[in-house]
């Protein structure tokens, strides 16, 4: 199923949709796309029933926002240099255990709204995700496999970084990674049963329609379900909350001198197979 949530910022309302693209509205149905719906394996039935049985009204989506697909998250758990080509790009030994940092879930944002380029950003970048939203409490999970059955689907996710913020400016990686609108999410939450193998995506990012990056999940130095177990050992997962899974080789920051690092109204578009697309103008705060 691909779950979204549609309507105006901080008044999304759930929807579905469809095979034939048609965006039902799920609001009859559930309060919102959230943990709790997620963790609810009778209500998802519920959804999937109306679905199947032509049950759902239809929605106009001209004009229609699209917001996050998740509401409510918990928390954003971040994985760098989680790719072989990425970590080559930036000169980096690739990581003996993955790398971990957190955004804060305020800097979510709708897949199309405008992203801000932070104040005195000198070099605001660009990273495609596969982000993982989980459905079940993982704790101490003791397999990638088992791992696998605590995720309820996967998303676009764009994580944006200000790389003087991020490596230059010392401490840890945050001030880099939690500027405002910092991380478009969705279009769609597209469910687990729905991606056979996360390990066998493609992900591609365009700047102004030049296209940047070019990459595949295969590339991943940590599969998704070892990047699941591995962060329960150190925190709890709950229902709702989501993994952003690094990002492949292209981005400005492994670019040759001067950088293409992002500036006001520079137009961004990102997409992983079977997942969706996303656009974003960028414009300065």
């Amino acid at each position: 199923m691909k779950l979204l949530r549609v309507g105006t910022a901080g008044a999304e309302t759930p929807a579905l949709l469809d095979a034939e693209g048609v965006l039902r509205d799920l609001s009859g149905l559930v309060p919102d796309i959230d943990g709790a719906l997620l963790a609810d394996d009778a209500a998802l039935g519920r959804i999937r029933r109306a679905a199947d049985g032509g049950e759902l009204p239809a929605l106009d989506a001209a004009g229609l926002r699209i917001g996050p697909p998740v509401g409510r998250i918990g928390k954003i758990v971040c994985i760098g240099l989680n790719y072989h080509d990425h970590a080559r790009e930036t000169g980096a030994e690739p990581p003996a255990e993955p790398v971990i940092f957190f955004k804060a879930a305020d800097t979510v944002v709708g897949p199309n709204d405008t992203v801000l380029v932070p104040r005195r950003s000198t070099k605001t970048d660009w990273e495609v995700e596969l982000a993982v939203v989980i459905g079940r409490t993982a704790r101490y999970v003791e397999s990638a496999e088992e791992a696998l059955a605590h995720v309820a689907g996967y998303a676009v996710a764009h994580d944006v970084s200000e790389r003087e913020f991020q490596i230059e400016r010392g401490g840890t990686w945050d001030k880099g990674k939690n500027c405002e609108t910092f991380n478009p999410l969705g279009p769609w939450l597209v469910t687990a049963d729905d991606v056979p193998d996360p390990q066998k995506l493609s992900l591609k990012l365009w700047v102004n329609g030049e296209l940047k990056q070019d990459g595949t999940t295969a590339e991943q130095i940590f599969p998704v379900g070892e990047v699941v177990r591995y962060v329960s050992q150190f925190m709890t997962l709950y229902p709702g909350d989501v993994i952003n899974t690094g990002t492949p080789a292209g981005v400005a920051m492994g670019r040759p001198e001067p950088k293409p690092y992002l500036r006001g109204g520079d137009v961004v578009e990102l997409e992983i197979e079977g997942l969706g697309r996303q656009r974003q103008e960028f414009k300065d705060a």
